[in-house]
């Protein structure tokens, strides 16, 4: 960690959760937490859990959970120290200089440089811009309808036409030849020496979520090819998990993104007032771009030009969305090819109108589909409807599946049960159903299931954290050693010393853990759903039980591992199994 562990406590402890996320998420108090609908993904019903006491929140839908670093890390992308200074920075504590390890040093000095040369980068080709050898790119620009607000707030900019302008400019501020050649701004060749990667180009320079330089792109100005060219991924910059746009777009007061092709798409929409434009960047959408979306918003209006090439990457993009949890819906461009040109043409309250009249994703897809059948023939209608009807087996819910089936059986005048009964013979046909049939005898059949010994140490780690009483009955017979996963046991074994110094802290234990994964299986650990008991009594019988099967596996699995020649291992399990006998008897105390 680059930071001691008493500075994150601090920091944590004065940042309370509930305060925190409150200003993210409408929350109300339901009897020892607050619940709201979940940020991570879409719900219509609350199972967002946010917890005063234990200082930690849980989505019971989706499983999202963690402290208030790790709803920052997931809701606003911010790695755990940019997390930890935003959070300092709020409850007014001064953060000590870092405190890295070697390895650590050098890569967050790399990091902090080729942030500061592509920022130095960016003011250049600005400057440029406004100098009289930006003439050509500035004409462009102004060709293009965009105001000097607007290129002022984009940062765009020029690279003139000397192959090695913005290297000798670089070099003058200190700069070394392999930290510009890792920002990916000069390629250096044994032959032809050192040029610039962007010449006689006008920038776009592309920034992270908090508006941090990391990139470039560059549309050239001529006919040279390529006609747009992106900085090459770095330590920095990585466009399958970036945005055009985003830093701006984040905050947004829309509930939904409007998903464009291009950097001028982009521009040209929040010039006209809808800043809640983004683009890939030069890449097909892809998962990484999905889950970065879906940190903020939970539906996606698809831009993508008119063309043929547009219509397929609309359609690469829709299963993808759907995969994240996010609802697509398709803008129709027609008769102008891209959002730049319809509102050049037609502006922003036309456009505006056609984002109310956007088709739903799987819809458009159909309307895609039908060209490449002959609609006016029996024969071609029929296999027309048996292949949507097969697309249609594709939604795992119910619910939603029968929606869609009556939204198609509506729009192509079939009759609704006609297509529900070919949508399950397509399931049968494919796989993905078995044909109804009477009960069989399931002898010698056993039914697959979770791993029960795994939920039962989670539902004994949710137990252990109720109360210091119900832990001081169980420390007798559990040890952390019990816990046979590995992320248990360190879990366990953290929890435990807490209660050993009386200072128990579940989102203090997060501080350990600094991987958004681990904080979320964590946070789960704390918030696993025990079975609804109604009396003290089988709430006490259910907590023996649990006992014994973690205390039995234990010993199972010591039991195996166990070296023949280890004569006090072998004592010590033959202690823990008259343990065991005793444990059948044994009286858990709920108050």
């Amino acid at each position: 960690m680059y930071y001691s562990d008493e500075i994150i406590e601090e920091v944590r402890s004065r940042n309370d959760i509930v305060d925190v996320i409150s200003s993210y998420v409408k929350l109300q108090k339901k009897g020892n937490s607050y619940f709201g609908l979940c940020p991570f993904h879409n719900e219509k019903s609350p199972s967002f859990s946010v917890s005063r006491q234990k200082q930690m929140y849980y989505c019971f839908g989706c499983g999202a959970g963690g402290n208030v670093f790790t709803f920052l890390m997931e809701y606003e992308n911010y790695t755990f120290v940019e997390a930890l200074k935003y959070l300092a920075d709020r409850a007014g504590v001064e953060l000590p200089e870092e405190e890295y390890s070697k390895e650590a040093k050098e890569r967050a000095d790399t990091r902090a440089i080729l942030l500061e040369i592509n920022k130095a980068a960016a003011q250049y080709y600005y400057a440029q811009l406004k100098g009289a050898q930006g003439a050509q790119g500035l004409a462009y620009l102004k060709k293009r309808e965009l105001t000097d607000d607007t290129i002022k707030a984009f940062g765009l900019g020029y690279s003139n036409k000397y192959s090695d302008d913005l290297y000798r400019y670089l070099k003058s501020k200190g700069y070394k030849d392999d930290m510009i050649a890792k920002a990916g701004l000069i390629t250096i060749d044994e032959k032809q020496g050192v040029y610039d990667k962007f010449w006689n180009r006008v920038m776009f320079p592309i920034m992270d979520a908090n508006s941090r330089v990391i990139g470039f792109g560059g549309r050239v100005m001529g006919d040279a090819k390529p006609k747009y060219l992106n900085s090459p991924e770095t330590m920095i910059f990585d466009k399958s998990r970036n945005l055009y746009g985003l830093n701006r777009a984040r905050s947004t007061k829309k509930p939904y993104f409007l998903l464009c092709e291009g950097y001028m798409d982009v521009i040209s929409l929040h010039q006209s007032g809808f800043t809640n434009a983004v683009a890939s960047l030069g890449t097909a959408l892809t998962s990484g771009h999905a889950s970065l979306i879906k940190r903020y918003v939970q539906e996606v209006y698809l831009t993508y030009d008119s063309d043929g090439a547009g219509t397929k990457a609309a359609l690469r993009a829709l299963p993808i969305l759907k995969e994240a949890g996010i609802t697509a819906r398709i803008i129709r461009m027609e008769p102008y090819k891209d959002p730049d040109e319809f509102i050049k043409n037609l502006g922003a309250e036309a456009f505006e109108e056609r984002i109310h009249q956007a088709r739903n994703g799987f819809m458009f897809s159909l309307e895609v589909l039908e060209r490449d059948y002959d609609m006016t023939s029996p024969e071609g209608k029929t296999d027309f409807m048996k292949e949507v009807a097969r697309r249609l087996t594709q939604f795992d819910e119910e619910i939603e599946r029968n929606n869609y089936i009556e939204a198609v059986a509506k729009a192509y005048h079939v009759g609704y049960e006609d297509l529900r009964k070919l949508v399950g013979r397509m399931a049968v046909q494919t796989g993905l159903a078995t044909p109804a049939s009477r009960p069989r005898q399931t002898v010698g059949k056993e039914k697959k299931k979770e791993d029960g010994i795994l939920v039962s140490q989670k539902i004994l780690l949710t137990w252990l954290i109720e109360s210091e009483d119900i832990f001081r009955q169980i420390e007798k017979y559990i040890t952390p050693e019990d816990f046979t996963e590995g992320l248990y046991r360190t879990v366990a074994g953290l929890l435990y010393e807490q209660y050993e110094r009386h200072e128990v802290n579940p989102a203090q234990i997060m501080n350990h853990f600094t991987d958004e994964e681990e904080h979320r299986e964590v946070a789960g650990l704390f918030h696993t759903r025990i079975k609804e008991l109604t009396t003290v009594r089988e709430q006490e019988k259910a907590l023996q039980e649990t006992i014994l099967r973690v205390k039995n596996h234990s010993i199972e699995e010591a039991t195996k591992h166990l070296d023949p020649t280890d004569m006090k291992g072998l004592q010590r399990l033959m202690n823990a199994k008259r343990e065991l006998q005793d444990l059948k008897a044994l009286h858990i105390s709920i108050n």
